[in-house]
C-alpha cells in the first residue's frame, strides 16, 4: 500500500517538461480521475466494470517506483522494461493469486488487445484532454496544449468518448 501510496507525491512529467508547470498534478491525481471516467463510461456502455476500474489502478502503478517519464526522457523500449521490473517487484509484496490476475491485466493493458484495453487506453488521453483544458484555464496557455489535445483526437475513436473530447475541447 506504501509503495501505491508514492503516487501522490509523482508529478506528471509531460506537464511540467512542455509546460512548466510548478504544481503540475499527480500520478495518483490522474488516476482517480481515470477511475472516475472509467466507472460512469464502462457502467454506460455496459463494459466490465471490476476490469476497467482495476486496469485503470494499475496502468501507471510501477511509476511508484520508476517515476513518471516523457517520451524524451526514456524510449518507449526502456520505459517497457523499467515499469515492467518494477511492477513485478510489486507483485512480489501480493499473494500468488492476485499475482497472476494483476499480472494478466496489466499485460493486457500493455498489449492493448482487448476492447477493455482499447477503452482504457482512449480514456487515459480523454483525461490528459481534461487536464490540459483545466490547465488552459487556469495559467491562459492555448498554443502550448495543442499537442495534448492532438495527441488525443488521434487515439480516442470509440464514438461516446469522441463526444466527450469535443465537448471538452470546447467549453
Amino acid at each position: 500500500m506504501a509503495i501505491a501510496a508514492n503516487l501522490k507525491a509523482i508529478p506528471r512529467q509531460g506537464w511540467i517538461e512542455k509546460l512548466s508547470i510548478k504544481n503540475a498534478e499527480s500520478v495518483a491525481d490522474h488516476t482517480f480521475s481515470m477511475a472516475i471516467f472509467g466507472m460512469v463510461l464502462s457502467d454506460s456502455q455496459n463494459y466490465k466494470t471490476e476490469k476497467i476500474l482495476k486496469m485503470i489502478l494499475l496502468h501507471d502503478l510501477a511509476e511508484s517506483i520508476t517515476g513518471d517519464f516523457t517520451p524524451q526522457q526514456k524510449s518507449e523500449h526502456e520505459k517497457f522494461i523499467l515499469e515492467n521490473n518494477a511492477f513485478d517487484k510489486i507483485l512480489n509484496y501480493l499473494p500468488e493469486n492476485l499475482r497472476k490476475q494483476y499480472f494478466s491485466i496489466w499485460e493486457e493493458y500493455q498489449k492493448n488487445d482487448s476492447k477493455e484495453a482499447n477503452f482504457v487506453h482512449q480514456i487515459d488521453k480523454l483525461e490528459m484532454a481534461l487536464q490540459a483544458k483545466i490547465y488552459s484555464k487556469q495559467i491562459k496557455l492555448t498554443d502550448d496544449l495543442k499537442p495534448f489535445f492532438d495527441s488525443a483526437k488521434r487515439e480516442i475513436k470509440d464514438p461516446n468518448l469522441l463526444k466527450l473530447f469535443n465537448q471538452i475541447c470546447n467549453n
